[in-house]
């Protein structure tokens, strides 16, 4: 690949701090692997002196793979074999390692985490419905204290009580230190302080990496950003790679203000831009640079392309979300017969539970798919375990099992002491609270209610149980225990409710269910083995991707931006998310939104609307 001047003079740079902006498809891990070839053969770098380190183990390898190649195509004397390429959190751990002896034993694996969590949650009797999720967001809590280094006392918990979480945080860093364990955040925690105390340790490492490379810099945290100062100090021959605009990570700390401040930090710097976009055309290009410029806080840059000129990009509007899905499902199809590969599509969401009714229609239709996140199964959400609870019962099952998942939704003060058997019994119950009126009443309105479920449709079913048996003021009461929007738990019942819409019969319905469940199943088997079939994926896993066709779906107000972006910052972060789906496209770029899904009505995102793209729209 023959390289333009940005990336010559790129590859050519010697010593000192070099800021590379690298727009989307621009060649920038062929211009990081040129330049780490020519720092030896150009310069004659001992390649144990360099360090290339980015994000993830895949983009290690693949950089690792691609630099070697080079060499060998070269014939490069040098033992290139040496430089070093990983992980923040493998480079920081190698440097643990060496100084405290660790082995694998210390390392706190993420499912070892989670089972600490639990043992430390249950154990101060918390009651979760949402336990998958209570516990991924413990742990990015967890995660962002760490990195960001914020006082306890002054973090402010999403996910629990701020008490609660502080003590659940205390007792999991005390477990860890007493029995030697680190877990990732550790990592990077423990290097700094690390470097920061030992100046002997400190210079060593200094000598050993006189040339460091960091990849996709604007996704950096705080303490990753500290420590690749030390460790680049005092020489300072320090070559970041990024684009301010790709920063999408903030959830993980990822901070793009780190970024733009790196002239200020390093004022010799030499700043180069790649701007010669190498995969989409001038029409996508041109969108999404409409988007992206409604962002303040960025590095102005213009990307432009010599591909030839494609399609405009297509931004329809829908009444509801079915008739969405159903468009792009015939979109699809019609890609394929004209000769498109399946893996040259994807479809893009916000979030992975977007998906849930388009991967129902390719299945439907045997359309082979592949995802690049776990879907949620939304039968496995706690909502739905009690729905179908409830209706199991209203069937005549009677399992201790069954009557625990909702007996006191909503409360009904029923005390799980009053179930002595495998069986549950009414009049047993009763006889149980013999004397206590109330409590009496309450029994004998939750057979009532289970009578009348047992002659409805599981669309009514659900309805009923939702705004007859009250189970809507249980979730409102829940939500503000866990902190949780209320709206976010009403849309599982409308999914729920829309999923059950055209089953006569409770049966039918379980049927559906299970024949569902297991298709997922067999994709998540197939997920790591096959890599066939039309890709769909969260905007945040197609980032580094490209295809020759993309489907945005729901950029409406309230998914993209999502509706927990308040500030300002979080409102450019969403644009910058958007920005990066739509410059996965080669050829052609669809945007869709919808008027309404779940009964409530939509209105497209604002990012269309300052970008003057909305303008174009069909409505169909």
């Amino acid at each position: 690949m023959k390289m333009n001047s940005a990336q010559e003079k790129a590859v050519r740079h010697f010593k000192g701090p070099m800021m590379l902006l690298a727009g989307p498809g621009s060649g920038k891990t062929a211009t990081m692997t040129r330049r780490v070839e020519n720092l030896l053969e150009t310069y004659h770098v001992n390649p144990g002196n360099i360090l290339v380190v980015t994000f993830t183990k895949a983009a290690a390898r693949e950089m690792k793979t691609r630099f070697e190649k080079l060499c060998e195509e070269a014939g490069l004397k040098a033992d290139y074999r040496r430089v070093t390429f990983g992980t923040f959190h493998g480079v920081f751990y190698g440097i643990l390692r060496h100084a405290y002896h660790l082995t694998g034993k210390n390392i706190l694996s993420e499912e070892r985490k989670y089972e600490m969590l639990k043992e430390i949650a249950y154990g101060k009797r918390l009651e979760i419905e949402d336990e998958k999720e209570f516990f991924q967001g413990l742990s990015q809590e967890i995660s962002q204290v760490k990195n960001t280094r914020i006082p306890l006392e002054h973090y402010y918990s999403a996910n629990c009580p701020d008490e609660v979480f502080r003590s659940i945080y205390i007792t999991y860093v005390n477990r860890c230190r007493h029995a030697r364990l680190l877990d990732f955040d550790d990592m990077l925690l423990y290097c700094y302080d690390l470097l920061d105390q030992r100046a002997d340790i400190r210079r060593g490492w200094q000598e050993k990496f006189q040339f460091i490379l960091v990849d996709e810099f604007q996704d950096i945290n705080k303490i990753q950003y500290d420590i690749v100062k030390m460790l680049a100090a005092p020489q300072n021959n320090l070559f970041i790679v990024g684009d301010d605009d790709q920063s999408i990570y903030a959830f993980r700390g990822a901070r793009p203000e780190i970024m733009m401040n790196f002239p200020k930090d390093f004022p010799k710097v030499q700043t180069e831009l790649l701007s010669c976009n190498y995969r989409s055309t001038p029409q996508i290009l041109e969108a999404a640079g409409k988007v992206i410029a409604g962002n303040k806080r960025r590095f102005r840059k213009k990307i432009y392309t010599e591909n030839p000129p494609g399609p405009t990009p297509v931004i329809k509007m829908f009444e509801k979300g079915r008739e969405e899905e159903l468009y792009v499902k015939d979109c699809i199809q019609k890609a394929r017969k004209e000769g498109c590969p399946y893996e040259e599509m994807a479809v893009l969401y916000r979030t992975n539970s977007g998906a849930r009714f388009l991967v129902e229609i390719l299945m439907e239709y045997q359309i082979p798919f592949q995802m690049r996140d776990s879907l949620p199964n939304l039968f496995d959400h706690w909502i739905a375990r009690n729905m179908i609870s409830y209706m199991r019962l209203a069937m005549g099952d009677r399992s201790r099992k069954e009557f625990l998942q909702v007996m006191n939704r909503p409360n009904r003060y029923i005390s799980r002491e009053a179930l002595e058997s495998e069986t549950v019994s009414f009049e047993e119950l009763r006889w149980f609270y013999e004397g206590k009126e109330w409590m009496c009443d309450r029994i004998d309105q939750m057979e009532e209610d289970l009578k009348t479920l047992r002659d409805m449709t599981p669309y009514g079913a659900i309805n009923y149980i939702r705004h007859g048996v009250g189970y809507e003021e249980y979730l409102k009461d829940y939500a503000a225990y866990r902190k949780l929007r209320t709206e976010e738990l009403y849309e599982v019942m409308e999914e729920l409710a829309e999923s059950a819409r055209g089953f006569k019969t409770f049966a039918e319905w379980f049927s559906h269910i299970a024949r569902y469940t297991e298709k997922l199943k067999e994709q998540a088997r197939q997920q790591n083995t096959e890599k066939e079939g039309v890709v769909i994926s969260t905007l945040h896993s197609a980032k580094g991707l490209e295809f020759d066709r993309v489907f945005i779906m729901d950029v409406n107000e309230g998914i993209i931006p999502y509706r927990k972006a308040a500030g300002e910052g979080d409102l450019e972060e969403e644009r910058r998310l958007l920005y990066v789906g739509m410059t996965r496209a080669r050829k052609e770029l669809s945007l869709f939104c919808v008027g309404e899904r779940h009964e409530k009505k939509l209105e497209p995102s604002r990012f269309l609307l300052e970008a003057g793209l909305v303008e174009r729209r069909e409505r169909l």
